[in-house]
Order: C-alpha cells, then structure tokens, then sequence
C-alpha cells in the first residue's frame, strides 16, 4: 500500500466508515483474473470489473495495481497452491523426498481445473513491459529465492551424504527450477494430469545416485 493510500485507508477508519466490500472476496477475483491473464495483459478496468468495485476503490484500498498484485502474489503464497514447494522442503526428511513430493504435487495442481492452469507467479512474469519492472524484479526475486532453497537443500543432502561429491546442489536446483516452470507451461497449454507426472518422474529420474 502507498503512503497516500495507507493514508486515505487511515482517514476511513478514523471516521469510522465501514469497508464498502468484503476484501477477502475482491482479492481472490484479483487473484483469479492475474492468473490467467498475467500481470500486462490484466487492465485497472477489468480488475474492477471483476472484483465488482470502482477505481477509486481500487486505489484507496490497495495503493494501485502493482501494490493489488504484490498482495495478491503474498495470498497466493499462502494458499495450498502457493505453499505446496516450501511445505515439501519443510516437512520431508529427505532432500529427495522433498522433490519427488514438489514435482508430484505440482503435477496434481497445475492443471486442476478449480483455478487458472499453472502457478501464477510464473504465469504472471510473460510479457511486463519496462514501465513495470519494479514488478519484473519482484517475481524474479521470487523465483530466485525458490531456487536459493532448492540449492540450500540439495546443499545439506550433500554435507549428509545424500548426494555424491560429484553432484552440483546449484546444477540441480536451476534444474528442478526449470523443470516445474516447464511443467506450469505446459499445465496452461492444455497439459493434464497424467502428462504432468509422466514429466516428473521423468525428473526425478535425473536425480544422482546415492553414495554406497
């Protein structure tokens, strides 16, 4: 939220004015319309179309559209579609355990048909033009930081004795990394299921050998 949103939110408060929307409602028709579309192609017009506001309410409760995103992205992390990556790394044992879950999970979940195809925050980075790059940045910063914590993982399997010295934990996460970045691609080109875990067994099949 801007300074002059958070201020104008702050002025309804203190007057007292209730919400005039449910914003738990309003955000997941964001969230909704920026995962199919993308950040670009989703105007300020169809965001308030579809969340059932007007502009201006648009801009005192989130700022403008770039601070409505980066809240939307924050919920997302949040839901079991979002979290599905950190809950694996969190819970499993193993540093394969963790992937094999990661990888057959997201087959499972990006092409669910409950929700757009594929993980909105990929799909949200195609085509952002240079006006928004602070929005560019803070999805690469996103990704990267998925990609720290594959590394940061493989890194402990491999002080553990879980993968051989010869393995590279950074070759392998940009590898898992790009391996579900293609899988959300293909969720959204009409990829099922079935064609999802096919690929990540596929992947999995890479990892290295187990030290004997």
């Amino acid at each position: 939220m801007t300074g002059a949103a958070a201020g104008t939110a702050g002025t309804a408060a203190k007057r007292g004015r209730p919400p005039a929307f449910d914003r738990a409602a309003v955000l997941a028709a964001a969230t909704r319309l920026f995962w199919e579309r993308g950040y670009q192609a989703t105007s300020v017009g169809e965001l308030t179309g579809a969340m059932g506001i007007k502009p201006g309410s648009l801009y005192a409760a989130f700022g403008d559209k770039a601070a409505l995103f980066r809240e939307v992205v924050e919920g997302y992390g949040r839901s079991p579609e979002g979290e599905f990556v950190a809950v694996a790394l969190a819970q499993e044992a193993s540093a394969r355990a963790a992937f094999a879950r990661i990888l057959r999970e997201a087959a499972r979940i990006y092409p669910d048909p409950a929700h757009p195809a594929g993980c909105l925050v990929i799909s949200a980075a195609v085509n952002i033009a240079a006006q928004d790059e602070e929005v560019a940045e803070f999805l690469r910063g996103l990704r990267a930081e998925n990609l720290r914590l594959f590394e940061e993982r493989l890194a402990d399997a491999e002080r553990l004795g879980g993968l051989p010295a010869g393995a590279s934990p950074a070759a392998l996460a940009r590898y898992f990394g790009a391996v579900l970045q293609g899988m959300s691609q293909r969720a959204r080109d009409g990829a099922d299921a079935a064609e999802l875990a096919a690929t990540a067994e596929l992947a999995l099949a890479a990892w290295p050998p187990e030290p004997s």
